[in-house]
């Protein structure tokens, strides 16, 4: 039996590491924050192992004590949202043939979304900055129970763009993004050019794996 071609109608995109390149934007905020207090700072790889679940547990992991107290943890958020909400575009860009992506992708009629663990504010700022006119909505973490995995918010973005889950690729460079996909019933496509090795995208369930941005045309 020929199996029937799937056709999609929207892609949600993680931003951090799926549509941008952050990591040194973010890293050189984090530094700022620990060398004020001190503490040892960490190079641009290391800190493509701390990000994709929020600010704060970035914080956490940054931060030298395996259990920081809550103080100290909303105190040193508290500095790096100030340090980072002034350099959010400094080193940022959009990766290669991102642009080239979202246009083909806004040319076939897909609905383009941006669902983000960054706080909701800096993903606005970054996509307008970076991204601007071609996604919509674009959302980031309002409240800490709602990060991915968690799918709620995912879903709401279904309603808005008026679609199915199933009819909805959604693409990302982490095990968050992996599962957040899985649980809200859409195609789970990860990207290897990301902050995360392919290897945890397999093992979260990753549906396809894409190694450059346009590849994913194939999949629609």
């Amino acid at each position: 039996m020929i199996k029937k071609l799937k056709t999609y109608k929207a892609v949600i995109f993680d931003l951090d590491g799926t549509l941008v390149n952050s990591i040194e934007d973010l890293a050189d905020a984090m530094n700022v924050v620990l060398e004020k207090r001190n503490y040892p700072a960490y190079n641009y790889e290391t800190y493509k192992t701390f990000v994709g679940s929020g600010v704060k547990s970035l914080v956490i992991k940054s931060l030298p004590e395996s259990n920081p107290s809550e103080r100290e943890v909303n105190a040193c958020l508290e500095n790096m949202m100030e340090i980072y909400s002034t350099c959010c575009t400094n080193k940022t860009n959009p990766y290669e043939d991102v642009l080239e992506l979202l246009e083909q992708l806004k040319s076939k009629n897909i609905k383009l979304s941006v669902l983000s663990n960054k706080e909701d504010a800096l993903t606005k700022k970054v996509v307008a900055a970076l991204l601007p006119n071609y996604l919509n909505p674009v959302l980031g973490l309002k409240e800490e129970t709602l990060k991915k995995p968690n799918p709620k918010v995912a879903l709401q973005i279904c309603k808005t763009l008026n679609v199915k889950p199933e009819d909805v690729i959604f693409v990302g460079d982490s095990s968050a993004d992996i599962l957040v996909a899985k649980k809200a019933n859409m195609l789970a496509v990860g990207v290897s050019w990301g902050f995360r090795d392919q290897q945890e995208l397999i093992e979260n369930g990753a549906d396809h794996i894409l190694n450059k941005p346009l590849d994913l045309i194939h999949i629609l």
